[in-house]
């Protein structure tokens, strides 16, 4: 039979302290050994320092890749505040006058042709006008009867004077027609001058006897003829539409344009605007706001907004499709950078490529804004004078996917 081993209390803390080294010394070992393995992962620069953050990728480059990038600092640029929509060219309406004539009566002949400039009281027209013939058949009277009042008030003054017995009452009534007379003839000028008629016209019918039934219809502004719609014999009336002729300045030129509702605040009378049309894209047409009409269409949600364009040369045609631009706060100082800095990647985040020494870039998130002219706006991640890339930033990009064997 065995009998158990006694130990004794003095061996007992020996056995204890013994294994508490052992432990502690395999804790020491394992955390040298942890430490050993991060310090080994950790990447080290060739000069001995750490790489940057993975935010902030960093590419060096060699003497040969550095011509293909290109470096600038960030410049402070002006961004104007601009609002964009598509309208189409019309007439003015309020300098386009439809030219009808005062009178009733049948086109004699038409005058001027479709497209033609014509001048303030340039003759468009002529009419058979039956109230003009009435007028100046009545101006014929009027001259006649003064004439002869005139003839009998010269015989009269003749008896007057000669003869004693002659009454002075038939002298004063000689003196009354012929006044009367006077008084006829004036409001038959008057009358016949109402048609548009001269007074050398007017001098000519009564010294011809001859009545004149053509009625001169002339244009009341400077512009061009824009419509047509009067050919010989149509018989016309004032008010009766279509108009005969109609004339436009062509000087200035409406453009109408149909916003979203949502940017209506926005405009005002009198902004400036930019106009383009694919007719001409090399040229910008300039004007501004003249009205913006109170309704908005229930099906398209959209206000319509008038702007008036000076086209002192007419290239601008009624009809044509315009992109307009317009200027609704003071232009806004921000920091900027070329187009090509920035990189949109694949995750939809910009970003753009910075460096302090020209051969070290570090890759930076970026916020941008507005564009204009090739510059972006930059509202976050950059400060004016900082360098960056501004052309090339894609190759860079594409370096930390597969950085070239050289």
């Amino acid at each position: 039979m065995r009998h158990p081993v006694r130990i004794s209390k003095r061996n007992r803390v020996i056995f204890v302290a013994a294994a508490a080294m052992v432990v502690a010394t395999g804790i020491w070992e394992l955390g040298h050994g942890r430490a050993s393995i991060a310090n080994a992962k950790a990447p080290q620069e060739s000069d001995g320092k750490p790489k940057a953050a993975p935010s902030e990728p960093t590419v060096e480059l060699t003497a040969s890749q550095l011509n293909s990038i290109k470096v600038g600092p960030v410049e402070s640029y002006q961004f104007p505040v601009d609002k964009d929509a598509v309208g189409s060219i019309s007439f003015a309406d309020d300098l386009t006058v439809q030219v009808y004539p005062s009178y009733q009566g049948k086109i004699i002949q038409s005058l001027a042709e479709l497209g033609d400039q014509v001048r303030k009281g340039q003759p468009l027209y002529t009419i058979d006008s039956p109230d003009l013939i009435q007028a100046e058949s009545t101006l014929i009277g009027a001259a006649a009867s003064l004439e002869l009042t005139s003839k009998e008030l010269t015989r009269a003054k003749d008896l007057y004077t000669t003869n004693a017995s002659v009454p002075q009452r038939e002298l004063e009534q000689a003196i009354s027609d012929q006044q009367t007379a006077e008084g006829a003839l004036k409001a038959a000028r008057d009358a016949v001058r109402v048609f548009g008629k001269s007074d050398a016209d007017i001098d000519q019918i009564i010294a011809s006897r001859k009545i004149d039934p053509a009625l001169v219809v002339p244009s009341p502004i400077s512009g061009q003829i824009t419509a047509f719609n009067g050919p010989p014999g149509l018989l016309v009336q004032p008010g009766n539409p279509p108009a005969p002729y109609t004339v436009a300045d062509v000087t200035v030129k409406w453009m109408l344009a149909d916003v979203v509702e949502t940017d209506v605040p926005a405009f005002h009378v009198g902004q400036p605007v930019e106009v383009k049309v694919t007719a001409y894209p090399d040229r910008v047409f300039r004007g501004k706001i003249s009205k913006i009409y109170p309704a908005v269409d229930p099906n398209t949600h959209r206000a319509t907004i008038r702007s008036e364009i000076t086209d002192s040369r007419n290239a601008l045609r009624p009809g044509m499709l315009a992109n307009f631009v317009i200027r609704v706060k003071n232009p806004v100082d921000a920091a900027a950078v070329p187009a090509n800095a920035v990189v949109r990647e694949g995750d939809g985040i910009m970003t753009v490529w910075v460096t302090t020494d020209r051969h070290h870039f570090v890759q930076r998130l970026v916020k941008t804004g507005m564009r204009r002219n090739d510059e972006v706006q930059i509202l976050e991640g950059l400060r004016p004078g900082e360098l960056v890339a501004t052309d090339g930033a894609v190759f860079l990009s594409n370096m930390l996917e597969a950085p070239p064997s050289d």
